[in-house]
């Protein structure tokens, strides 16, 4: 099933039950993916767009969470509220790695390529080998944390 036809059978299901956290995200989504259509860019309706608007919503929420929970008491309603958010939008979005599994993907990378050097320029040799065929595969925060232990042999 398509992501946008998934999508509106859930908001069916949230008007019925009454769901109003249900219907907030997802119109909140489809409206980011109706901007995107509406930008001029020429991107066309499809899982891939979807994906992408998806994508970026759950990086926006993520970076949001530290503030809300700085706000102890007064952001604990906020942080809920992100959390529900960022499970309802991840079922839609590839698995990622965990650290365990990005580690050695990243050692597996080093040792098939003989990379060894370290500083920016094998960093990026392995960030760029490891994009190009697992980049949906990667939280790119466990990645840096991954090449840099690698490489810097911590």
């Amino acid at each position: 099933m398509a992501i946008r036809d998934d999508i509106e059978a859930r908001m069916r299901q949230a008007r019925k039950d009454r769901d109003e956290p249900t219907l907030n995200v997802i119109g909140m989504v489809k409206n980011k993916v109706l901007m995107e259509l509406k930008s001029g860019s020429g991107v066309a309706e499809n899982d891939e767009l979807w994906r992408n608007v998806l994508s970026a919503y759950v990086k926006q929420l993520r970076k949001s969470i530290p503030e809300f929970e700085k706000a102890g008491e007064r952001g604990a309603a906020g942080l809920a509220d992100v959390r529900f958010e960022l499970a309802f939008c991840e079922q839609f979005l590839p698995r990622k790695l965990d650290a365990e599994a990005t580690l050695a993907l990243v050692r597996r990378i080093v040792a098939d390529n003989g990379l060894a050097e370290s500083g920016v320029k094998g960093t990026g040799k392995v960030m760029g080998l490891l994009m190009k065929d697992h980049k949906d595969e990667l939280d790119s925060e466990l990645t840096k944390t991954a090449v840099s232990k690698v490489l810097g042999g911590g």
